[in-house]
């Protein structure tokens, strides 16, 4: 009768170092201990590195550690099981406080809380088994316990145990509570046991992490994000932008319904240092410096006011010809963020955003562009500093 050994286990052994070696297998080694972004391009659930060890190599004291930064407050970190994913733990975070879950033959269990770690700081993570309980400590604090306690027989384990980070192994359907597992955030600094084996790379080459960040959405002209404007239907809409719009080039935003052409399109010059919203054959152009942009479309009505000064407001009535292009098709259609909507149903324009939007808003709410459909390449809470 003792606490889960198993779980304890899978929380001091991830992301242990590793030196790079061969495998045979056409995969890319890296060390358990390097920097590693978490975002990169790959299915959502899938993990970004893994590796599998031998229970038996472990001898060292049951402590581990890891540094970890991000503004995202939903996400996974890392992942483990035995018994060929039967036994299982997952660390991730949930409006930005550490979640831990754990699976062990008739124990399900999820809790949540310590401080949030999503204020984009690196934090020191401290995993370890003191008895009953599975302590998570942050930056030498005591953050979250676990305390199980099996009515079961414990098992000797000697079998092979599972290790990823920023994803699952497992059916996420077996998730006590369920989370989006993009996780814009890097980790790096892990020492784990003492052991030295090799974790695989899904990708070729893993994306590195910028050396300092800002709260934001990244836009590297590579990709945007897309949402059904149906959700943010009502008698009016409004897009809220924060950033520096000097410094932005490329299409900010996008609007257009199905079978018609494309209806708003806000785009930055960075060349003239103009921002114009166009809409048919109509443009509003601006040239001042701004770092706030509130764009508010009515039914015959677009209202633009820059830094929330009434001085530099725009609003331009659309003719009764110009009505296709109004709310009502709006609700039918498409929003893109970082890009031109294309003619083509399924076709998209070149004109991609390179620049930071510190943050959007529709309809006064904050917008994730985890929520999206969107290229990997987004960071969609964290900017280059």
């Amino acid at each position: 009768m003792a606490a889960c050994p198993a779980c304890v286990l899978l929380l001091a052994v991830l992301l242990c170092g590793a030196e790079g070696q061969g495998n045979g297998r056409g995969k890319k080694e890296v060390s358990g201990g390097a920097t590693v972004y978490l975002g990169q391009d790959r299915d959502i659930w899938r993990p970004l590195i893994h590796t599998t060890v031998n229970l038996s190599e472990i001898s060292s004291s049951i402590k581990s550690s890891f540094h970890f930064r991000t503004f995202d407050p939903e996400g996974a970190i890392f992942y483990g099981d035995t018994k060929d994913g039967k036994d299982w733990f997952v660390l991730s975070l949930k409006d930005g406080m550490p979640l831990m879950q754990i699976s062990r033959e008739d124990m399900l269990v999820s809790v949540a809380g310590g401080p949030k770690l999503n204020d984009g700081k690196w934090h020191l993570l401290e995993v370890s088994n003191q008895g009953k309980f599975v302590i998570l400590e942050v930056d030498g604090a005591p953050g979250l316990v676990v305390g199980m306690r099996s009515t079961k027989t414990e098992e000797v384990l000697t079998a092979k145990l599972r290790l990823a980070l920023g994803g699952v192994l497992m059916d996420k359907e077996l998730l006590v509570v369920q989370f989006e597992p993009q996780m814009d955030g890097c980790v790096r600094n892990g020492s784990w046991l003492n052991l030295s084996v090799p974790w695989e790379a899904e990708a070729e080459e893993l994306w590195p992490c910028y050396q300092n960040v800002r709260p934001g959405s990244y836009f590297p002209g590579t990709g945007f994000a897309i949402f059904n404007a149906s959700v943010f239907e009502a008698d009016e809409v409004t897009v809220e932008l924060w950033g520096d719009f000097n410094k932005m080039n490329g299409t900010i935003f996008s609007v257009k319904a199905p079978g018609q052409q494309l209806m708003f399109a806000l785009v930055a010059n960075n060349n003239t240092k103009e921002v114009a919203l166009t809409f048919g054959e109509d443009k509003i152009s601006m040239k001042d410096t701004f770092k706030k942009l509130v764009i508010t479309f009515q039914t015959d009505l677009i209202h633009v006011i820059e830094d929330e000064d009434e001085s530099k407001t725009t609003a331009f009535r659309i003719s009764p010809e110009g009505r296709p292009a109004s709310l009502a098709s709006w609700r039918e259609g498409r929003l893109a963020f970082g890009g031109l909507l294309g003619e083509g149903e399924d076709d998209v324009g070149s004109q991609f955003l390179t620049g930071c939007l510190e943050k959007i808003q529709v309809q006064e709410k904050d917008l994730d562009l985890d929520l999206a459909v969107k290229h990997m390449s987004i960071s969609s809470h964290s900017c280059p500093a």
